[in-house]
């Protein structure tokens, strides 16, 4: 039985989609068991009249709530009784509990899963990966995506293993093609980390280096991993959902504009329901906080229903496939290179 943890408060549609997202994995999953953290009364008030086994299903009342402007710091320090630092140190102190998944604020949950959980063995500084469709109907994972705005060569390198042994775990690609986020695919290009990082990639045997990425390529289905600082990673990600997003609603403002266009898009309907569907970043989970010496998954503040068991399947298959033991093993091997 694999057990997991469901931070079921601080997103914006909670806790009706943790819980739904919840009840939907354990159907899918029979050796599931789920450990909901929360308000009680109003966790089982979001139960009642939904069927489940209760066999697998547990509660633990954590009635405060982290707000997504307060302060890490103080939240690690001060709010151990909210549902997200119950989750952390429940995670940290059993070790029957394998994952957990939030959809709460990113800072209280970067510093918890660090303070609280630590690292494992190796790793300097633990990277964000969240996953986005592409063009030829595959995937691509981007390491890092806002957990270290300042990097080393070393710790990109790091991302890379990470990364690329986590596509390969958890979705079935073999051998991931990895690219390097710059400004030109030249080797020579970039800053003095991405040139040093490009040489360290290149000698890394675990990783299957294909060179740099520029930004405009992310979706092209030419790449599996791409690798950046937290910063860029960051930028290039949510650039790339806003524009899908904006590309979306102009078409719809186009498609109302005149008549004609209007009987067109009729007879292309299902067409643009696949469309957006595709682009739908709910049905894509969260992203993995790799590094962490328990899975930890950070699902969108906006996540419905959909997305939380998304979130759920991923923690799931990092724990099935060993992840962190992988991890660990594969950035051994560079251990005293890395600092």
């Amino acid at each position: 039985m694999i057990k997991i943890l469901i931070d079921c408060f601080g997103g914006d549609h909670c806790p009706e989609a943790p819980v739904s997202g919840a009840l939907a994995a354990l159907k899918a999953n029979p050796d599931l068991y789920l450990i909901l953290t929360g308000d009680e009364s109003l966790l089982r008030k979001e139960l009642e009249g939904k069927a489940y086994d209760t066999g697998r299903l547990e509660i633990v009342h954590a009635p405060e709530v982290i707000g997504c402007d307060e302060k890490p710091t103080d939240v690690v320090r001060l709010k151990r009784n909210s549902s997200m630092m119950k989750a952390i140190i429940l995670l940290r102190d059993r070790d029957d509990i394998a994952a957990m998944v939030s959809t709460g604020s990113t800072g209280a949950l970067v510093t918890g899963a660090l303070v609280r959980l630590g690292r494992i063995p190796g790793v300097i500084r633990p990277a964000f990966c969240p996953i986005l469709p592409t063009m030829d109907g595959g995937i691509v994972g981007i390491c890092d995506s806002g957990a270290n705005v300042e990097v080393t060569s070393a710790h990109l390198r790091q991302f890379a293993i990470m990364a690329s042994l986590y596509m390969e775990n958890v979705y079935g690609v073999r051998n991931p093609r990895t690219a390097l986020l710059n400004v030109g695919k030249e080797a020579e290009k970039g800053d003095d980390i991405r040139r040093e990082t490009y040489g360290l990639l290149q000698e890394t045997e675990s990783v299957n280096f294909v060179g740099n990425m520029e930004s405009r390529d992310l979706l092209s289905g030419k790449y599996d991993v791409v690798v950046a600082d937290g910063f860029s990673g960051n930028v290039l990600v949510k650039t790339t959902e806003g524009t899908a997003l904006e590309l979306l609603k102009k078409i719809k403002k186009d498609i109302y504009s005149r008549t004609l266009y209007k009987m067109g898009a009729l007879l292309m309907s299902r067409m643009f329901k696949e469309e957006k569907e595709f682009m739908n970043y709910q049905n894509y989970g969260g992203s993995v906080l790799l590094g962490t010496s328990k899975v930890v998954v950070k699902g969108h503040g906006s996540s419905k229903a959909v997305a939380v068991e998304k979130c759920i399947e991923q923690a799931y298959k990092m724990e099935v496939s060993r992840l962190s033991g992988k991890i660990e093993t594969e950035i051994a091997k560079y251990e005293h290179y890395d600092v």
